[in-house]
């Protein structure tokens, strides 16, 4: 008995060693069976990992770029998923599944040997990140559902009560498009821009994070899974809705958004209600993309909720 505990134990250490080991600084590629994935390790602390998914689908990670800070007390992972920014781009759209995009992302966290992590996931990345811990819950610690899209239903019910507030000239030009399906039209195009001012990033200062981000978005797959703008679902995410799964969830987790985000905060707030103590945090002065707005404050929430869990 006494030698097999000791085995038990060396075994345990060793995988520990190896998974440390696996995620020293860098930045690389890895080769996935649908296509070459771009990935970029941080920080080099001894404290468990962090997971980065972006949001999307085809929104590349530069706008996580601020979240490097939290490298300061464990690696923080950063990878932009197949179809966009720096890994291939030309995927197939069968490929532009839920289903897909969890496979894939189990066999990048095989293949780099990141067996016990934290999971970030921001606006899409909630949904990636909630049906991958649903699928392979034991190398998750915890979650942190940022600005999450968890339902649909809830979503377009959200921004409908955000057009609402919108004036009369932006409402139209919705409306009208949206019902003739004429999305590419500048009068749309125009109100798109108008929305996402007020509710996806309220910081205009130059920001190379925002620039890179746009220039390198994924419109095919953008299209493909969610549709035309944030606030119209025409894809294959239109009858997402992982609310009533969220009990099942057995790891810590953080809620968090920004005050004036399109992921309207008292939705927020409600969703995380139905994980069992799960935490809620909202972001000031920030809309959607709270890591470009105001991301000093961003880190400071995490990196607390990191320590919180860390003792845990």
């Amino acid at each position: 008995m006494r030698i097999f505990l000791i085995i038990a134990f060396t075994v345990l250490i060793i995988a520990g060693c190896e998974q440390k080991n696996s995620l020293s600084p860098r930045e690389g590629y890895v080769h996935l069976k649908e296509g070459k994935v771009w990935y970029k390790i941080v920080g080099s602390g001894n404290k468990t990992p962090l997971l980065l998914l972006h949001g999307g689908p085809g929104v590349p990670s530069y706008y996580l770029n601020s979240m490097a800070a939290l490298g300061e007390d464990r690696p923080v992972i950063f990878l932009d998923q197949l179809g966009c920014g720096r890994s291939d781009r030309n995927i197939d759209s069968t490929l532009m599944t839920v289903e897909s995009f969890v496979n894939e992302l189990k066999e990048f966290t095989d293949s780099i040997h990141l067996t016990s992590f934290y999971l970030y996931g921001h606006s899409w990345g909630t949904m990636l990140g909630m049906d991958y811990y649903l699928k392979y819950p034991q190398h998750i610690k915890a979650i942190i559902f940022a600005s999450p899209c968890l339902s649909v239903p809830f979503w377009e019910r959200d921004a409908d009560s955000l057009i609402n507030t919108l004036p009369d000239s932006i409402k139209t030009a919705i409306n009208i498009n949206e019902k003739n399906k004429t999305f590419d039209l500048p009068a749309y195009q125009s109100a798109i821009g108008y929305y996402y001012d007020r509710f996806l990033c309220i910081n205009k200062k130059p920001s190379p994070d925002r620039d890179s981000t746009r220039a390198n978005i994924d419109g095919k797959t953008y299209m493909t899974m969610w549709g035309p703008s944030e606030f119209t679902a025409t894809g294959n995410l239109k009858g997402y809705d992982r609310s009533p799964d969220l009990p099942k969830i057995k790891v810590p987790v953080l809620f968090i958004c920004g005050e004036f985000d399109e992921a309207v905060p008292s939705t927020v707030k409600y969703l995380s209600t139905l994980v069992p103590e799960a935490k809620f945090e909202e972001v000031k002065n920030a809309a959607h993309l709270t890591q470009i707005d105001n991301p000093a404050e961003n880190n400071r929430i995490i990196k607390n909720y990191l320590h919180q869990v860390d003792k845990q």
